[in-house]
């Protein structure tokens, strides 16, 4: 029996994206689906996707589309890493999915592969616009764009570019980024683009062309800083409680005796850890780098909110819950990590880090439960 529990909401999910469906005006809308759905399980999310109208997915590498082209072989599926060699593009092209080509000399590997099947192959072709990631240089695909317009080296459906910073609305980026793809666009004729993310979707319909492409957003996470989340909780994470102990202030909690109590208090040991997901950086004293964290995590628990209490270790986690009536503790078996009274964000701010993080770092060891209709 598990002692931490992932409850994935797929109605939420399936909300989330019909959410940014709608936001996202004429342009269709795919989903991003990397990281086994960015822990909610690639072929569950997916299906349930799928079942809403959602006909065309990425996935990070080709691994992911066999898995997603054999549970839904209808769809459509975009490969974000692209292929590396002959074996990987022959990978690819076997399970129907299509690569996004990041390079000449991945374009080099895909048309070769075509040539030799002879087949014209769909792909996507991605420029990159000032992230200095994956992609073309602009100029690279300016020139591709025209010289493939004549040669017809490999057969793209679609053109893409990445947004950097779009999270933030009023950077400067996200225009300059804007106006560079839309010159590499008019080197592409008749080919679909694609440049929003969760958080391009909501810069508005200049950025939206013909496909967006929401990540996180679906998941519930927020994907503009500084403003409300409109997104429903997709995930709630639960760890047990395997013991309530009483402690005497001046008491020091966990390893490094890092946190010394204030008061006599009661302490909820959880059954969660690092070796969980549970950042280390979460702790309530003694976390490294806690001068880029403003205080540690906390918990939820009987309509309280319990903090975390020392560090957080490999398989255990301790929460004050000294101000939880007795009466409500003691018919209590678990506190919510994150969910719907601890926000992800929220948490992951806690851990010095984001909500993608937080997410696709959840471990094997919870018990995943879904909850549909």
């Amino acid at each position: 029996m598990a002692t931490g529990r992932l409850t994935i909401d797929l109605d939420a999910l399936v909300a989330n994206w019909r959410f940014m469906a709608e936001k996202s005006g004429k342009a269709r809308t795919a989903a991003v689906v990397k990281a086994d759905a960015y822990g909610t399980g690639l072929e569950t999310s997916a299906t349930a996707l799928a079942g809403a109208g959602c006909g065309t997915f990425f996935v990070a590498v080709p691994d992911e589309a066999i898995r997603l082209k054999a549970a839904l072989p209808g769809v459509t599926v975009y490969v974000l890493s692209g292929v590396f060699n002959s074996d990987s593009a022959a990978a690819v092209a076997q399970c129907g999915a299509r690569p996004v080509l990041n390079s000449l000399a991945q374009i080099e590997i895909w048309g070769r592969h075509c040539r030799a099947v002879l087949k014209n192959l769909p792909c996507a072709i991605h420029a990159d616009t000032g992230m200095n990631r994956l992609g073309l240089t602009a100029q690279e695909a300016l020139v591709f764009g025209r010289v493939n317009g004549r040669a017809a080296i490999v057969s793209p459906d679609l053109l893409m570019s990445h947004l950097a910073c779009a999270d933030d609305p009023a950077h400067p980026m996200s225009g300059q980024q804007l106006e560079s793809f839309q010159q590499v666009r008019a080197v592409f004729p008749g080919v679909d683009s694609s440049l929003a993310n969760s958080a391009g979707v909501f810069l508005g319909p200049d950025f939206h062309f013909d496909l967006t492409r929401p990540g996180i957003a679906l998941y519930g996470g927020a994907a503009v800083n500084g403003v409300p989340n409109p997104m429903r909780p997709v995930v709630t994470a639960e760890a047990r409680i395997l013991q309530v102990r009483h402690a005497r202030a001046g008491e020091a909690v966990s390893y490094g005796a890092t946190q010394v109590l204030a008061r006599d208090s009661r302490i909820a040991i959880a059954g969660t850890g690092y070796a969980d997901g549970f950042h280390r950086a979460s702790s309530g004293a003694g976390a490294p780098l806690r001068d880029a964290v403003a205080k540690g995590g906390l918990g939820w628990l009987a309509g309280h909110r319990v903090p975390i209490l020392g560090r957080v270790t490999m398989d255990l986690t301790l929460f004050d819950v000294t101000d939880v009536p007795e009466q409500a503790l003691e018919g209590a078996d678990w506190i919510e990590l994150f969910g719907p009274n601890i926000a992800l964000d929220e948490a992951a701010q806690a851990a010095g880090t984001i909500g993608y993080e937080l997410l696709t770092s959840l471990g094997a060891r919870y018990e995943r439960h879904i909850l549909q209709g």
